[in-house]
């Protein structure tokens, strides 16, 4: 049903990955079957970043952003909440897409279940939102995101194309919270989803991708 993406395709700075990777799967494997949906959310965190993780160097908490591209890098914050992100650039130079948003699709059900809710717009319209949904935890950090077999990878959406422009078009604008360097345009998004973590303010202008030449 799914296919999946070559390691190769986690290899460019995660600030040009995030973008083209937006209306594609985050796939949650489990024994009663896959929850997910597209992504419709990104924000990219890259190399002399003060605010990427690895900008202090490699510890313990960050390990897996420095591994090979295309696996997970988990982490809790504020003691409670998880969040998911994508490793980009080879071993060594530790960028990552942090996943902040995706349209539930599939295992909705399921997904309500877990975060005790039947309003699908808030299902996973932030990144602890969608971790909760998707019983995403620490256990899962370092798995192998290229993998179908993986409990959690990103798949390929041959419909992609289609959902971008139902809910495009894709934008970019500052980080959401964070403190340090959070006016950088990294965050990118199909400014109509449903399901965004934070929507639209009237009268804000955002930067197209097309326009920042990605």
């Amino acid at each position: 049903m799914f296919s999946f993406f070559p390691r190769e395709f986690f290899e460019p700075p995660a600030d040009q990955v995030a973008p083209v990777l937006l209306g594609h799967y985050l796939i949650r494997n489990t024994a009663a079957g896959p929850c997910g949906g597209p992504i419709v959310e990104a924000e990219a965190y890259v190399t002399n970043d003060p605010a990427c993780h690895a900008f202090i160097g490699e510890t313990p908490r960050n390990r897996a952003m420095w591994g090979r591209p295309g696996h997970a890098y988990v982490y809790l914050i504020y003691g409670f909440h998880f969040c998911v992100n994508v490793v980009c650039r080879p071993a060594g130079v530790a960028e990552a897409i942090l996943i902040r948003a995706i349209e539930p699709e599939f295992g909705i059900s399921r997904m309500k279940a877990r975060r005790k809710m039947v309003a699908v717009q808030n299902l996973t319209s932030g990144p602890g939102k969608l971790c909760s949904a998707l019983r995403i935890d620490r256990s899962l950090d370092g798995t192998d995101l290229c993998d179908p077999k993986s409990e959690l990878w990103i798949a390929r959406n041959p419909a992609a194309p289609q959902l971008v422009e139902k809910f495009g078009p894709v934008s970019s604008g500052p980080r959401i919270g964070i403190t340090r360097a959070a006016d950088w345009p990294l965050r990118f998004f199909l400014v109509n989803a449903p399901s965004l973590s934070r929507r639209l303010r009237r009268g804000k202008s955002l930067t197209s991708v097309q326009e920042r030449g990605l």
